[in-house]
């Protein structure tokens, strides 16, 4: 690796308010950081795959669910400037970050613009799970934002299940390594968090990502300096999903959990 690039750090991200938080966020603390955004998955291509493992009923409902997270996003605009401006961040793309657009991070495209980038580390966030030939052609350590406890909560919505099971202690975020398991990489760091009443799915992700800056900022600083600690999580090991939308109209109005 040269010399000027043992600092450089890329991110990978389908971009969006929470990923773009985030970059703001690092490239504070790390000038020299590059972004590689992809284009999102299309809803058919996501329905298609979630009715193969679920069927179409409930297929459906996840999708409806996630439509109406979105929704709402309008309604809890409010409480979502109140995080950023709680925690000190920015949401506005920042003209000074470099950003390089392509089809998808598992595309040879993605691969060649990190490999002539050569960085200390790739940092993804909110983005397709990288395939196996895509981590094996990337040289440098690969961490993952998730917005969730490992391994309790993996894959989707995290957050939102830690409540609706009332294991209110596990409401929170993991930075981890890249395998090529659904975050079930090495833990680097967690945290844990409170949401506000006024929180929902709308807002869960958002929380998260603005309070676990300082995490997400110490695990690249370990890659620079060589002193990753990664640790295998304990405990039950389950992947999530969004909830259908009757189960998540369900626990809304008898748990208020939203």
């Amino acid at each position: 690796m040269q010399e000027q690039n043992r600092s450089r750090i890329v991110v990978m991200t389908a971009g969006g308010t929470n990923p773009q938080v985030m970059i703001n966020a690092l490239a504070r603390h790390f000038p020299d950081l590059h972004v590689v955004q992809e284009e999102p998955e299309s809803k058919s291509t996501l329905l298609r795959r979630r009715a193969k493992r679920f069927g179409w009923f409930t297929a459906l409902g996840q999708l409806a669910t996630m439509v109406a997270s979105r929704l709402g996003k309008s309604v809890a605009a409010k409480r979502m400037e109140e995080i950023i401006r709680e925690y000190g961040l920015a949401a506005e793309p920042n003209p000074a970050i470099p950003v390089t657009h392509v089809p998808s991070l598992n595309d040879p495209v993605c691969l060649a613009t990190v490999t002539a980038l050569e960085p200390a580390a790739v940092f993804t966030i909110s983005c397709r799970i990288l395939s196996p030939a895509t981590l094996a052609a990337v040289s440098c350590p690969v961490i993952n934002f998730h917005a969730g406890i490992n391994p309790m909560y993996r894959g989707q919505m995290g957050g939102y299940w830690s409540l609706v099971e009332r294991d209110e202690g596990n409401f929170g975020a993991t930075v981890h390594l890249v395998d090529n398991g659904i975050d079930t990489g090495g833990t680097l760091y967690e945290k844990r968090l409170k949401p506000s009443p006024r929180d929902s799915l709308a807002t869960y992700p958002l929380l998260m990502t603005a309070a676990c800056v300082d995490i997400s900022v110490q695990a690249l600083e370990d890659v620079i300096t060589g002193t990753l600690k990664p640790r295998q999580p304990q405990g039950p090991s389950f992947l999530r999903f969004p909830p259908p939308i009757w189960t998540w109209l369900y626990h809304g109005l008898t748990k208020r959990i939203w």
